[in-house]
């Protein structure tokens, strides 16, 4: 399963049933898990811990060396977990320091083009459309849209069940549920497709419809926005997740001071 024209260090640890096609360039502080496919010139650098079941397509770079000038050459890693597929020309850095990784979690779908920088952190089940930038330092949470050509500024952070429309670029965080549109980005009401294919119930959208409503439409601070939602939005697990985002935020969230 693993072509004789690919290169390959010998240090390299491959899992069982892995499938190296030619051309292919695999360093030798790098492991493989069980199942994966590596198609033609796909590069996959040291510091790359790859899980099983994973497809990794044409020209795509893993572990490229972090364009940050505080990287000083020291080992680091990228971290993926367990099947995603990496679609063409993808480039994924490595952390800056010894002590970081930049994380890929489980069944990610990573569209052509798209590059994610170093030390950033990335869940389940996120789809990163054509063309998708990603900075340092960002953090992706589980089941996020990015349409394509989306930018993400380094330290975003961008929560559950988002979908963020095709050009919009931020440097804010975006909270759990919504979805993101237009430039500069702004609310445009809560995800409801997304919410409804993992069955939230209508009565507890219509809650987080109102948490928002607060938060980007009242005329106060976003801490006496969530201080209300906490008086007037019943408590429920996305609630808490809403307002736990929210509270943990350091840029402030979009289309607020």
């Amino acid at each position: 399963m693993i072509s004789s024209r690919a290169e390959i260090d010998p240090r390299a640890k491959i899992g069982k049933n892995v499938k190296i096609f030619p051309f292919a360039y695999i360093e030798g502080d790098v492991e493989i898990g069980d199942d994966c496919v590596i198609y033609p010139y796909v590069s996959i650098m040291n510091g790359t811990r790859m899980g099983r079941g994973n497809t990794v397509y044409q020209n795509t770079v893993l572990a490229a060396i972090p364009q940050d000038f505080n990287y000083r050459g020291e080992d680091s890693q990228l971290v993926i977990g367990d099947n995603n597929i990496i679609r063409e020309n993808v480039v994924i850095n490595r952390a800056t320091h010894s002590d970081g990784q930049t994380v890929i979690g489980n069944n990610n779908f990573i569209m052509e083009g798209v590059h994610i920088s170093h030390d950033t952190k990335i869940g389940n089940y996120n789809v990163f459309g054509y063309g998708t930038k990603i900075a340092g330092d960002c953090i992706i949470s589980n089941r996020v849209i990015f349409s394509s050509g989306v930018i993400a500024n380094p330290g975003a952070r961008v929560g559950d069940a988002v979908m963020i429309q095709s050009g919009c670029r931020f440097s804010k965080d975006v909270p759990p549920f919504i979805v993101a549109t237009e430039n500069p980005i702004k609310y445009g009401g809560i995800n409801s497709n997304i919410l409804t294919s993992y069955n939230v119930d209508e009565k507890t959208q219509q809650h987080i419809a109102n948490a928002y409503r607060l938060i980007f439409h009242g005329q106060t601070s976003v801490f006496d926005a969530v201080m209300q939602v906490k008086e007037q939005v019943p408590d429920g697990e996305e609630i808490r997740n809403i307002i736990d985002f929210i509270n943990g935020s350091k840029l402030g969230i979009i289309g607020k001071i």
